[in-house]
C-alpha cells in the first residue's frame, strides 16, 4: 500500500497488522509522524482504516498499529458502544473520506463488559449515562451467557461480533460497501499485556486471513 492510491481492503488489514506486529516487537517504524507529514495532510484527509474502539486509555489505536497522522480515523466510546454519531462518523469515513476498511477494536479486562456481567447477574445498574453504556452492552451479554460462556475473554468476543453484526445491520451505506467489495468490516480483539491484536470476525474481505500470531 501507498499513500498515493486507495488500498483495497485486503491491503489496509494487513498494514494495519503489520503495524501491530511491529509494535509487539517493540521496533516501531513511528510513520508519518514527522512534519513533513503533517504539512502534506493539510489540504485533506485519505485515512486507510476507520478504527472504532473502547475509550479505554491502554487503547491508542495510533501507537498500537504504528501509524501517523492521516492514517487512522479513529472513533472511541466506552465498550466501543454505538449511537446516531458513531454510525454517523463512520459512515462519513468510508462513504466521504474513501476508507476502505472498518475496525472494530475490542480488549481484554474492558470495564464497560465487566459492569454490564455484573448488572445482569446482580440486577443492579449504574447511576448517570454510564446506565446508557450497560444498557447498550447487554444485549453480548445475554447472548454470551446463553451459549453458556463463562470467562471473559469469550464475553469480549461476543461483544466485538454483535457490534461488527449491528454496524452493518443499522447502517445501509456500511452494508452496501461491504457488498460492493468496496470496504470490509473486522473485529479485532487487543491483548493489554502482550499487545496483540487478534481476529475475531471479517465481513468483507474475500478470503479468510489468519490472526495475528
Amino acid at each position: 500500500m501507498t499513500d498515493a492510491q486507495t488500498p483495497t481492503p485486503r491491503e489496509a488489514f494487513e498494514t494495519l497488522l503489520a503495524g501491530n506486529q511491529r509494535f509487539v516487537a517493540g521496533s516501531p517504524d513511528h510513520p508519518n509522524q514527522d512534519a513533513a507529514r503533517r504539512t502534506e495532510v493539510v489540504p485533506a484527509q485519505n485515512p486507510f482504516a476507520v478504527i472504532f474502539g473502547c475509550s479505554d486509555s491502554r487503547l491508542a489505536a495510533e501507537i498500537i498499529f504504528d501509524r501517523g497522522l492521516g492514517d487512522l480515523f479513529v472513533v472511541r466510546t466506552a465498550g466501543h458502544v454505538m449511537g446516531p454519531e458513531v454510525l454517523g462518523s463512520i459512515e462519513y469515513a468510508v462513504s466521504v473520506l474513501g476508507s476502505p476498511l472498518v475496525v472494530v477494536l475490542g480488549h481484554d479486562a474492558c470495564g464497560a463488559v465487566a459492569a454490564t456481567r455484573s448488572a445482569v447477574q446482580d440486577g443492579t445498574t449504574a447511576g448517570g449515562y454510564v446506565r446508557d453504556v450497560i444498557e447498550r452492552v447487554t444485549p453480548s451479554v445475554l447472548a454470551a451467557r446463553a451459549a453458556g460462556h463463562t470467562e471473559d475473554t469469550d464475553f469480549i468476543t461476543e461483544h466485538i461480533r454483535h457490534t461488527v453484526d449491528l454496524l452493518l445491520d443499522r447502517s445501509r451505506i456500511l452494508a452496501d460497501a461491504v457488498e460492493a467489495d468496496d470496504a470490509a468490516v473486522v473485529g479485532l480483539s487487543y491483548r493489554l499485556a502482550d499487545g496483540i491484536a487478534q481476529l475475531v470476525t471479517t465481513r468483507g474481505l474475500d478470503t479468510p486471513v489468519a490472526s495475528a500470531p
